[in-house]
Parts: structure tokens; sequence; C-alpha cells
């Protein structure tokens, strides 16, 4: 039976012939394997690593296959667990389901027993995957608490922190920017073995780049004009932790070659001094432009992007993804009426308005446009005229033909009136247009503010 998708399988048995003969069966029917020979062994792998599926003998050494299961669920809750016996009592089938396996195999067992099992628990993890990820509970656990969405987008990034960052892999985030590229920094820094130490965001287009590798990397006294002291950098700072380079794309390439040193070598060089020194970091990058654009006109080390491309993780823009917009505002709603101190509601139309705007600014400028509604709001009602979108200034530049004029004039007399306005049909009405004739225009001018008019009556 062909196997679609590649289950990462963990087998745990003292005995040795029965972790051969099971990775043979699991490896020829599609899946990838991992053995561990007892208990203590699968638990650390566990620990370390991320699995699917478990698959565990009950009876071993010290720790047994109850107790695998037990610390499978506190590290891993999305990992399956069947649990094998020779002695397949009722008893035990039953206290291993409560602990939460999702089956048991008893000894001896057919090989197609054992892939219907396996298959049927891929199926389950792929179907609850999707409402374990969006749950609280999962999200206060694994600090998602601010990465809100219900897009498959969202879902896969969820899923892949909770693999990536129990290791100490190199992380590369893509995006536009307002994405939220921090959030999943600080999610992976949050859920790795590095928690305890410290987080180190640095905007790398923030700092001019005479004083980006000072500030990075440190400088000795005397070093340049200014320097009367010797200073520790910032990743020194984040030495045990994790460094987060936000824009690494704005950085010269220079300054590229050392941060290159430093992920290989594991070591930096202070700004005036001879001598390298040991860190011990885990590197985040992000950036909002195409890297192998910017490597094609020579902006950007490809040796580096390979170092920082072992994890990819992209954010897509807000408007390829409108099924997040919703719980995005009910979050940002709470947020702000908690810190403001005020109750409010979203007014008629505000929603319809909200989930058609096409946020140039992503999700970091539907935060601020929900701010400005709650701040603005009056009577505990949020209104459109709250949050309104200011239109961009119309472009001065010459050569424009008569058409280009009258469809400007045409945008900004639609724009000035719907300002003004507080439905689809008083605004068409102030301009004397029909409610269809006036929502196709503002499709044509890439307006997005009411709700679609409902169908017009065929005339006879």
């Amino acid at each position: 039976m062909a196997r679609s998708g590649k289950m990462r399988i963990l087998i745990v048995d003292d005995q040795r012939n029965m972790r051969a003969t099971l990775g043979i069966l699991l490896r020829g029917a599609g899946y990838e394997t991992d053995e561990a020979p007892d208990g203590e062994t699968a638990v650390e792998k566990v620990g370390q690593e991320s699995f699917d599926l478990v698959l565990t003998d009950l009876r071993m050494g010290r720790v047994d296959g109850m107790e695998v299961l037990r610390k499978v669920r506190e590290s891993s809750p999305t990992t399956e667990v069947i649990v094998m016996t020779a002695y397949g009592t009722v008893e035990s089938a039953v206290a291993a389901m409560r602990l939460g396996a999702y089956d048991y195999l008893q000894k001896p067992f057919t090989e197609e027993e054992l892939l219907v099992k396996v298959d049927k628990a891929f199926e389950r993890k792929r179907l609850t995957n999707e409402v374990t990820l969006l749950s609280q509970e999962f999200r206060e656990r694994y600090k998602f608490e601010n990465l809100i969405g219900r897009s498959q987008a969202i879902r896969d990034v969820l899923s892949r922190i909770i693999r990536i960052a129990p290791t100490d892999a190199t992380v590369l985030i893509t995006g536009p920017s307002g994405t939220g590229k921090e959030l999943v920094a600080k999610a992976i820094h949050a859920n790795s073995r590095r928690s305890d130490r410290p987080f180190v965001p640095v905007n790398c287009a923030a700092i001019h780049e005479q004083l980006l590798e000072s500030e990075l990397f440190g400088h000795m006294r005397g070093a340049f004009t200014g320097a009367v002291a010797t200073r520790r950098g910032l990743i020194e700072e984040a030495d045990g932790g994790t460094f987060f380079f936000d824009e690494i794309a704005e950085t010269t390439l220079a300054f590229q070659a050392k941060l290159l040193r430093t992920i290989q070598e594991g070591e930096i060089r202070r700004v005036g001094d001879n001598r390298s020194i040991k860190v011990d970091v885990r590197v985040i990058a992000a950036t909002n432009q195409d890297l192998q654009k910017a490597i094609a006109e020579k902006r950007f080390r490809q040796d580096l992007f390979y170092r920082l491309n072992v994890a990819r993780f992209h954010l897509p823009p807000l408007r390829e993804r409108p099924e997040d917009i919703q719980p995005l505002v009910e979050h940002f709603m709470a947020r702000a009426q908690a810190r403001m101190q005020k109750p409010v509601r979203l007014g008629p139309g505000v929603m319809q308005f909200l989930l058609s705007y096409d946020y140039p600014g992503n999700v970091r400028e539907l935060e601020n446009l929900i701010e400005q509604g709650v701040a603005l709001a009056a009577g505990g009602v949020v209104r459109l005229s709250d949050i309104e979108v200011k239109p961009e200034a119309a472009p001065t530049t010459g050569g424009q033909t008569l058409a280009d004029v009258v469809a400007s004039a045409e945008r900004q007399a639609i724009l000035s009136t719907i300002a003004d306005t507080r439905t689809l049909a008083d605004a068409a009405k102030a301009l004397g247009l029909s409610t269809t004739t006036l929502w196709r225009k503002m499709r044509r001018h890439g307006i997005t503010r009411f709700a679609p008019p409902e169908a017009e009556p065929l005339q006879r």
C-alpha cells in the first residue's frame, strides 16, 4: 500500500531482532524509523527529537512501556503511541488506553495488523492536528498565545515550530513586513532547550552599518574614536540563548562574512581584537526580501543563505489567508479592551470591511486598526469612521493620459464619498449611481470597504 506522507516512527523494544524486523516492515511501507533498545533511551530521544508515532513494547527494564507512554504524552502531546505486549491482557490494554495510547498490538501479530493500525494512527494524527493546534490549552503549553489563525498556512507553521524548536537548527523566516516573523522566532526559542537563556532580537535595518559590527560583536578600548572602554557585543550577551537577526538582507557583504564565521565556528571577534571568543548561540534570521534575487544581484552571500536556510518558515501576507482575519480581530479586540479598560463591540458593517480590506501592512496593520477603533469608539461601539483607512496620495507623475486623469478623479470622488457615508447604498445615492455600478467601480479601483450588494432583480 503506497503512503503519500512520510511519518517518523520510533520503535522501542529490548529485543534487537524485533526492532530490526519492525524497522524493515515499516521502512518498506514508506515510513521513516528510528530505534531505542530500552525505555531510558526512548525517553531521551523523545525529549530531543520529533516523532509522529512511538511504537513501544510494554514489558522492558527499569523504564517500561507505560513510563515511555507517560513521557510522550507530557513532552509531545501530538505524538501517537501504539503499545505492543506479549502479555496482552485486557487490563494492560485498558491501562495503556487510559494513559492516552492510540491502540495496542498483541504479540505475535501479522504485518497486515501492524500496518493497518499504523495507518489509522497516522490518519488520526492528521485529522486531530487541525483541532489540537487551535486549542487554547495547546497554545498556552507551547506559548503560541500571539500566533493566531485558522488557515492551513498558520497550522503548518505551528506544527513545524514543535518539530524544529527542540533542535539547534538555524532558522530562516521569510514573509512580508507585519506578518509576525518575530513572534515565530520567539515561539521557537520558548519551546527550545535554550528557553531559560536570553532571546536577543536586533533589527539590522535600524542600526547604521558602521555601528552594527560593534553592537553585535563588541569592541576593544581604543578600537575607534569614541571607544573609551572595552564592550561586550549583543551576541556575547545572548550566549547560551537565541539571537534573532531581523531584516538580515539589510546587512553588508562584509558583515555577512563575519556572521557566517560565527555560525560555522561558534566564535566572534570584537572590533579591534585579534583574539576569538567562543559563543554558543542559536541563530534565527528573518527577511521580507527575496534572498535568491539578492544573491543574483550580489547583495547577499550565497554561502550564508545556505547556512541560514536549514529550517525554513514562510509567512504569507494576510490577504492570502482571509480565514485568519476574524480570529485576529477578536484577539486584538480583547487585548485592546483590557489594556484601555474600555468594553466595546463592533458596529454595523465593520467586520465586513475588515474582512474585505487587503491589508498592505498585514497583521500589524490590522492590529493598529483595531487599537485605533477601540480608542476612538464612543458609546461602546466601534464604527466604520473609527477605523478609517486613509487613501494613499494620488500619483503626481507626468505623462498621464486623459483616461488616467479621469480614472484618478473618479477614484478620489468615490473615496471621499464613502468616507462620509456608512453604507454602500448611501454612497451610491450620493454619487448618483446604482449600488451594483458603484460596487463594480470600487472593485476596478481596488477599493474594498462595503460588503457586495445583493443581486438586483431582473428587469422585465
